[in-house]
């Protein structure tokens, strides 16, 4: 069997590292420079040639820069003759631009992933795409993954008796239905609209609220807008309480500051991103023992969906 290689890029060095010890294989030595002309040049320092070569990189702030970054590390391990290159990207921030929905607009999903396939990779690793159908922009297999296992493992340790799960809007209700299903607990969901990146509007909450134990489930949280707004609605309507829920905690403009002042209970998410703020609230998830079981799958040739089925 071919020799697995794993490097990892410079967004989230303590995940590829964590996965590596779950995997009990070196991390490869990366080398990365970058030019008075503020070009950047990566060198793989360590052998590729017929390996099965992993390069884990989270796409996360600065996302250009980390996106550039695993482009050149991808063509390096094509141009070094990998047997089969694999990006391993734990949050795929592009998700996000899944559509056309003004006039003269980019697809920036489909963008990036050709851009990753013309690089080089050859099997895309992600967790919890933001919206599902950027799979199909991908002409290489793509495992896509989910937290939802962690989550709720997380989640059968609290008194669930009078709980109920909570999707802010209907595209992640069935994310949302998934994971009420492993606890055992109703769902319900909010009718959104968004008109910006930092304006939305809730009308009304779909299920029954009125002195439940809400836990507020979404892929992932990044100004916290649409938490703030569903959080005004939970009130409106008699939640009793309200533990909130995601795999990318991102947290933009002091959103983890923001949301601990408001009156929820509890803030999990996983470390797909890197996370330099703390708080007694907040819970992290390593999603890396999940990534590393996925990519010991990959290597190996077994099924990964079987494990991460919903």
């Amino acid at each position: 069997m071919r020799e697995i290689a794993v490097f990892g890029g410079s967004s989230h060095p303590a995940l590829t590292a964590e996965i590596c010890a779950h995997l009990d294989v070196p991390q490869r030595p990366v080398l990365l420079k970058r030019f008075a002309n503020d070009c950047l040049e990566v060198q793989l320092q360590s052998n590729c040639r017929e390996r099965d070569v992993f390069i884990i990189q989270s796409l996360v702030r600065p996302v250009q820069e980390h996106l550039i970054e695993l482009l050149l590390m991808a063509d390096a391990a094509r141009g070094a003759s990998a047997a089969r290159v694999n990006a391993v990207i734990p949050h795929y921030a592009y998700a996000r631009s899944d559509k056309k929905d003004a006039p003269r607009i980019s697809i920036g999903g489909r963008l990036v992933a050709d851009l990753l396939v013309t690089a080089g990779v050859d099997r895309v690793l992600t967790l919890n795409l933001h919206s599902p159908q950027v799979h199909g922009f991908f002409s290489v297999p793509v495992d896509h993954l989910h937290a939802l296992r962690e989550l709720a493992a997380h989640f059968r340790q609290r008194d669930l008796s009078n709980a109920v799960v909570v999707s802010p809007d209907l595209g992640y209700a069935k994310s949302a239905a998934a994971f009420a299903r492993r606890l055992g607990l109703p769902v319900a969901a909010g009718a959104k609209e968004r008109f910006s990146d930092s304006e939305v509007r809730i009308a009304a909450i779909i299920g029954d609220v009125a002195g439940h134990d809400v836990i507020v489930l979404d892929d992932e949280i990044s100004r916290g807008t649409t938490v703030f707004e569903l959080l005004d609605r939970l009130r409106e309507q008699g939640a009793r309480s309200v533990a909130v829920a995601c795999t990318h905690g991102l947290f933009a403009d002091n959103a983890l500051d923001k949301l601990a002042a408001s009156d929820v209970t509890e803030i999990v998410c996983t470390n797909t991103a890197p996370l330099e703020a703390e708080h007694p609230k907040l819970t992290v998830l390593s999603v890396a023992p999940a990534l590393a079981e996925a990519i010991r799958r990959i290597h190996d040739g077994e099924s990964v969906s079987s494990l991460f089925d919903h």
